[in-house]
């Protein structure tokens, strides 16, 4: 890879943390508890990461350190050997739908050399993302979301009534869905996690066209990281609802606060993504313990040769 940083060896290993992650975290589905689960997979990734020889700096995190004791915001994680690594994460992308045993799961982390990604605030941000195989500029944050799809259509050269759009089901999203069912569209409606949401666009066996919605911003990064790797395209714009949110982007270095960022300012270094299923999703299975051993399932993207890899990983539990 591009100046030999983000190694074969160091993706590797990374796949090992998301998994060592799954796994705390597969033992708390379906008990209800969304914060004992988030923990599990906090305190597993966080040990995993330790014995990784690099020097890790978290970017995207579970929150900044007086609100998290452990992969907050600005956290040096690694054995301090190695290369010096920006990390996005989200050791339980979906506390709700692991707690009531629910689909898409996920434990997820994207790196990138130092500076590679953006430190995005805690706060909303408007999205809108696709696949590979479209021109440059054909999906936007300025125009209505049944222009969107209408556009991936005709390039497409099929009707509209073919498009399949993923949303969150929020109340938020009424004008958006009414706007895609006004031109036709069919709308995959998720409880949670739009990493899962956004990332579906790049695998047609999804039958994701499109995502549409606002969602967390620390989760836009995680999601362009795995989109920059097979060539999709992404906008986000920051949403602030209030001056406490602005004066936490500012602390992270954002001023302009209407700027409408693209994939690729959004990841601006080669990544690494790697997502390790906990529960059984559309894109990947979940962790299954079974006579003693413990089977795992992780897709892990690279951007730097577009390489899409998925890992089966069966151990001792």
């Amino acid at each position: 890879m591009k100046n030999n940083v983000l190694t074969p060896g160091l993706a590797d290993a990374m796949v090992r943390v998301t998994e060592l992650a799954a796994i705390a975290a597969a033992t708390e589905v379906g008990r209800g508890d969304e914060k004992k689960a988030d923990a599990a997979a906090v305190d597993a990734m966080r040990s995993a990461f330790n014995a990784v020889d690099f020097r890790g700096r978290v970017v995207i995190g579970e929150g900044e350190r007086d609100e998290a004791p452990m992969l907050y915001i600005g956290e040096e994680v690694g054995t301090g050997n190695g290369p010096e690594i920006d990390i996005a994460l989200d050791p339980l992308e979906g506390t709700t739908l692991t707690a009531k045993a629910m689909s898409n799961a996920l434990a997820v982390l994207a790196i990138a050399p130092r500076g590679g990604l953006l430190h995005a605030p805690d706060t909303y941000m408007d999205k809108v993302a696709v696949g590979p195989g479209y021109p440059e500029g054909i999906i936007s944050l300025d125009v209505t979301p049944a222009e969107n799809v209408t556009a991936l259509a005709a390039h497409r050269g099929v009707p509209v009534t073919e498009m399949t759009v993923c949303v969150l089901d929020r109340p938020r999203h009424e004008d958006i869905i009414a706007s895609l069912r006004g031109v036709g569209a069919r709308i995959a409606l998720i409880t949670d996690g739009d990493i899962a949401g956004v990332i579906a666009t790049t695998d047609p066996q999804t039958g994701i066209d499109f995502y549409v919605g606002s969602g967390g911003a620390p989760e836009g990064v995680l999601a362009a990281a795995a989109l920059k790797c097979v060539g999709g395209q992404m906008y986000g714009r920051l949403i602030f609802r209030n001056d406490d949110e602005k004066k936490r982007a500012a602390r992270v270095g954002i001023t302009d606060f209407d700027r409408i960022y693209s994939l690729n300012e959004l990841a601006s270094g080669d990544t690494v993504f790697c997502a390790t299923g906990v529960t059984n999703g559309s894109m990947l299975k979940g962790v299954l313990t079974k006579g003693g051993r413990v089977q795992t399932h992780t897709l892990v993207m690279t951007s730097a040769d577009g390489m899409v890899r998925h890992v089966r990983s069966d151990r001792k539990a």
